[in-house]
């Protein structure tokens, strides 16, 4: 949505930043009445979300594994649900909180409704859920087998998010970055496959999907025709 963000309160008269707050409330009375002060409205689908598992990980001794699971499910879906990447008007990275988040939600479920989950797979799991309020990601080559499909579509269906919200920003822009809506499109090729697929996919192709992505964004965002090299350099190994 496009949004006035710097908020006067018709009843106390207090000025503050809905992009800071993310809320529509007076931070001084309460009041939901207040009025835009800015001149123009910006574009603005971030929220003010943060992944924080402590809680998820103190039950693991406490709690069945499979309502650990789940608890981990949710907290990565609310987190998920409630980030966008344009903050007033400006288009923000790919981050790595997101894609481990994307992640731990599909390995998580799997893990949840399994009776008897391999060693691999419960290491990988603890160790998502150990860092993935951190950004931490497990490299590609230390996917167990039996995960990678989590992995594939968790990425892929990331990479589509980001994709929107990069479309989203260049449609509100003057330039029209004709060069790029190319990469965009070819893009959303590739994270089509990934979902036709089931993110059955290497592990190394599902990081070149990601890196692809951020180099897109870095390329419109800076106009960056280097970035937009990289991009095209891996939009087209994966289509090799």
């Amino acid at each position: 949505m496009e949004i006035r963000g710097e908020r006067e309160c018709k009843d106390c008269g207090t000025q503050w930043s809905y992009y800071e707050t993310g809320s529509v409330s007076c931070p001084s009375c309460e009041s939901v009445r207040s009025v835009g002060v800015d001149e123009e409205r910006k574009r603005h689908t971030a929220g003010q979300a943060a992944l924080d598992l402590t809680e998820v990980r103190n039950m693991i001794d406490a709690a069945p594994e499979a309502e650990v699971a789940e608890a981990a499910v949710e907290e990565c879906r609310e987190f998920v649900r409630r980030t966008g990447f344009i903050d007033a008007g400006e288009l923000q990275p790919l981050d790595d909180v997101y894609l481990a988040a994307r992640e731990l939600r599909q390995v998580a479920d799997i893990v949840g409704r399994s009776y008897d989950p391999t060693n691999d797979e419960e290491l990988y799991y603890l160790s998502l859920l150990r860092g993935a309020d951190r950004g931490e990601r497990p490299a590609p080559d230390e996917v167990p087998d039996s995960i990678r499909e989590a992995r594939g579509l968790a990425y892929a269906e990331a990479v589509q998010a980001y994709r929107r919200e990069i479309g989203t920003w260049i449609d509100d822009q003057d330039d029209e970055y004709p060069a790029a809506m190319g990469a965009l499109a070819t893009l959303g090729d590739h994270v089509k496959r990934s979902k036709a697929l089931q993110g059955d996919v290497d592990p190394a192709t599902a990081e070149t999907l990601v890196r692809a992505a951020r180099n897109l964004a870095e390329a419109v965002r800076w106009d960056d025709e280097d970035a937009l090299s990289r991009c095209r350099e891996r939009l087209e190994r994966l289509s090799e």
